[in-house]
């Protein structure tokens, strides 16, 4: 590929758009200088990159499956990509969201706006599954760009309650979730920016973890913003869910968010025993104003059953969850959201590993299909567009600074208590409603997040296990760790899981 230096006309326009004016000597100047510049970035591109997807492989594709063998619409398309014959996974079948790049498998995310996208790489995790026996065998529908809550609003049509599918799966990772219901997926990998692996996790009454910020690379995934991006295993169970983080969590060279850490043995550390744990029931994070009587009956229920299993429950109270979680999320995830999809999904002033096929194509199909975003994405862009260019990201940059205020908050309660428990979701799953207006749609798209979203912002580790179904509908617990103990966050899903038959639940 050959660039195309500017002409007079475009350094005229560049030159407008930058708020300058150039006169006929700076733009003679200009020209030659910046001519000789572009053309020694043609070099750039005779480089070969690295891939990813480094071990031998088998694909094929299988195209999507029929209603009668996908009941929930939770698949965007059946495949087949396999590596090793051995390891930790082998015999494993394995969904991703369709924001997870694998070689030579078609990448939407859930939209439109990507049409014709096939990566050329695999993610960090697709590698590392794959190394380790696992088979990926479907691609998982989730909400258009991941900008909803509800699962509700993807391309391909809504994500419907393995339940009841009156009712809706959750999302935005709301494939990851239904598709667990299917005898040919035993494990997802969903992702999170806001709750979108645990809300439904929760509307569909599995197991779904957002690891500790940075304990899984995100190497070769579409996320909204790299300060609160987090992909995650979700299953039937805790132990497979420890098994798949086991395989996908380790340092990522190519991720430049990760700092040192060890990887524990997640399995081998479930021991079904919590005599002593502390557990601190975060007030703020019940009765809420949209709270659902029986999800908080539900939850509480579950803390008094882990109390009986030896763990020590006391309330705490945690105002910031309340007063500044959901604002200070929503403010990184409009602009940072916003600047994100107009750079392409390039991300300035970040080293590691970049994905230039996608951006390339972003880039030219947000121009000629912006208009195929969903309403989600374009009151994202509207909105972080506008507090960019009015406010100059003094509003994205205060949100950044008043995180640390929440990481504080909660880290204060850890100083009393070991895991900190809420509702995953303050109700349970949305009836779907082919014909919600404008304003109801955008509505039960995000007010399900208040109690996750706090936990992006923070990093800290934080899992939904189900813990009853009132009504016939799942209700999820969450419980938050400290950073990096996401071992002790699984041990105590692990023992409430093992020692209660929760669809029994009320």
């Amino acid at each position: 590929m050959k660039i195309r230096p500017p002409s007079k006309n475009d350094l005229y326009r560049l030159a407008n758009e930058n708020h300058m004016e150039l006169n006929d000597e700076e733009l003679e100047v200009f020209e030659s200088l910046i001519k000789p510049m572009v053309k020694s970035f043609d070099k750039i591109f005779d480089i070969t990159s690295t891939k990813e997807s480094s071990i031998t492989r088998n694909v094929s594709l299988r195209g999507k499956p029929s209603r009668e063998e996908d009941p929930f619409n939770a698949i965007i398309r059946r495949c087949l990509v396999s590596g090793s014959r051995n390891g930790k996974l082998a015999g494993k079948r394995i969904g991703l969201k369709d924001n997870i790049s694998v070689a030579g498998i078609p990448l939407t995310c859930g939209s439109t706006v990507l049409d014709g996208f096939v990566p050329d790489d695999d993610a960090t995790i697709v590698t590392r599954i794959l190394g380790e026996g696992g088979k990926i065998v479907a691609i998982l529908n989730m909400d258009d760009f991941a900008y909803s809550g509800a699962g509700a609003i993807s391309a391909y049509g809504p994500i419907l309650n393995p339940h009841d599918t009156h009712y809706l799966a959750g999302g935005s990772s709301g494939g990851s979730a239904a598709s667990l219901y299917y005898d040919y997926v035993d494990m997802t990998i969903g992702c999170d920016q806001g709750g979108s692996i645990r809300m439904p996790a929760s509307w569909c009454g599995v197991v779904g973890l957002k690891p500790t910020f940075g304990l899984v690379p995100y190497t070769g995934i579409v996320g909204a913003d790299a300060t609160i991006d987090h992909t995650g295993p979700m299953a039937r169970n805790v132990e497979d869910v420890a098994l798949l983080l086991e395989v996908i969590a380790g340092n990522d060279q190519k991720d430049p968010r990760q700092i040192e850490f060890n990887v524990q043995s997640y399995v081998g550390n479930l021991s079904k025993d919590i005599s002593g744990l502390r557990i601190g029931l975060v007030r703020e994070g019940f009765g809420l104003n949209i709270s659902d009587p029986e999800v908080d009956t539900s939850v509480r229920h579950a803390l008094t059953v882990l109390g009986d299993l030896g763990a020590e429950i006391e309330e705490v109270s945690i105002p910031e969850h309340r007063d500044l979680g959901k604002v200070i999320a929503w403010a990184i995830a409009a602009e940072g959201g916003a600047m994100g999809i107009r750079e392409n999904g390039v991300g300035y002033h970040s080293g590691g590993h970049h994905n230039v096929a996608f951006a390339n194509v972003l880039g030219k199909s947000r121009i000629t299909n912006g208009n195929d975003f969903p309403p989600s994405v374009k009151i994202m862009l509207l909105l972080g567009t506008y507090l960019n260019q009015t406010y100059h990201g003094s509003v994205y940059g205060r949100a950044q600074n008043a995180a640390k205020i929440l990481r504080d908050s909660y880290d204060r309660a850890f100083q009393q208590v070991d895991i900190l428990a809420m509702p995953t979701t303050p109700m349970k799953a949305h009836q779907y409603r082919s014909n919600a207006s404008l304003s109801e749609l955008m509505e039960y798209s995000s007010n399900m997040s208040g109690n996750t979203a706090p936990t992006n912002v923070t990093g800290h580790p934080a899992i939904s296990v189900p813990c009853g179904k009132p009504s016939g509908l799942p209700v999820g617990l969450m419980l938050i760790g400290r950073h990096f103990d996401d071992s002790g966050l699984l041990n105590a899903a692990y023992t409430f899981e093992s020692n209660v038959e929760w669809e029994n639940l009320t």
